[in-house]
């Protein structure tokens, strides 16, 4: 058995421990003493009672601190699910898009004539077919990445 010593606010406290504790009690005692600290002018005239402020200053940290982390609620599993069924949908949707985009164009009417170029000398206009493809493709791997986000922001920890 150890004790150490802890200074906290106007007054030193012995306590006793386990040996090779005394650096974890120290560390106890030093975030005790920071609270106590954060009283400030506001001190009850009772010592007891400026620890018990500092012991709930501590307790709602902690507290704060489970609900943010892996003490938290559980995740929706209904909404995850929800999303991983969506997230399927964009990617297949967004493969669909892919081959059809891979698929070779359709050979030129013979009537049609190469691009003109514009009036003012620019270069030869876009396929808006080729173009309204590009759009949907990037909305559609947008939409996917936003799921996936959306899934990893849900799913617990690992």
């Amino acid at each position: 058995m150890s004790t150490v010593t802890l200074g906290i606010g106007p007054k030193s406290y012995t306590i006793a421990c386990a040996d090779g504790q005394e650096a974890h009690i120290r560390a106890l005692g030093a975030m005790i003493a920071e609270k106590y600290a954060q009283l400030g002018q506001t001190r009850a005239p009772l010592e007891a009672q400026n620890l018990l402020f500092a012991a709930l200053f501590l307790a709602d940290e902690l507290d704060q601190a489970k609900k943010q982390g892996a003490g938290g609620p559980a995740p929706d599993t209904a909404e995850l699910d929800r999303l991983r069924q969506h997230a399927a949908a964009l990617e297949a949707e967004l493969a669909e898009a892919r081959k059809a985009a891979a698929r070779p164009a359709p050979a030129p009417a013979p009537a049609t004539a190469a691009p003109q170029p514009d009036l003012f000398g620019g270069a030869p206009r876009p396929d808006p077919l080729a173009m309204a493809l590009a759009e949907r493709l990037e909305a559609l791997a947008e939409r996917a990445e936003a799921s996936a986000a959306a899934l990893e922001a849900m799913a617990p920890s690992a």
